[in-house]
């Protein structure tokens, strides 16, 4: 098992990135794929025609969710951890992802930085 964590940073409000990952049609729009989620603690969610599927852990309006992402049978869970904080260029997006089965590692992390944030920073930089 590995973790990854990294920081990113949205040009847009905290309020607006925890939207972004908390209402479906916001979701579809900066995924262009189909999404279903019910954004509530033990509420489940599933992204990218069910690429990442998971449920919600916690949730802290505009600042911090927590979520484990289902890979198969593991005995830990895999646990994102997103905290979202004021940046002087928007939002500051702490991502801390633990757990993850050594044979997805690459897959995952490429996935975190090439597809997942990148659509998320595309989409807020369309909007200036």
């Amino acid at each position: 098992m590995k973790d990854f964590k990294k920081y990113f940073i949205v040009s847009a409000p905290p309020e607006d990135i925890y939207r972004a990952l908390t209402t479906e049609i916001t979701i579809r729009l900066w995924t262009g794929d189909e999404v279903e989620i019910d954004p509530q603690e033990g509420g489940e969610f599933s992204m990218w025609d069910g690429a990442i599927q998971g449920r919600f852990i916690s949730l802290e309006p505009y600042s911090k969710i927590v979520q484990q992402w289902y890979f198969g049978e593991q005995e830990e869970p895999s646990i994102v951890t997103i905290k979202l904080h004021e940046h002087k260029k928007g939002t500051s997006f702490e991502i801390n992802h633990s757990n993850i089965p050594d044979e997805d590692y690459d897959d995952i992390v490429g996935g975190w930085q090439e597809t997942y944030m990148a659509s998320l920073i595309d989409f807020y930089q369309d909007e200036d």
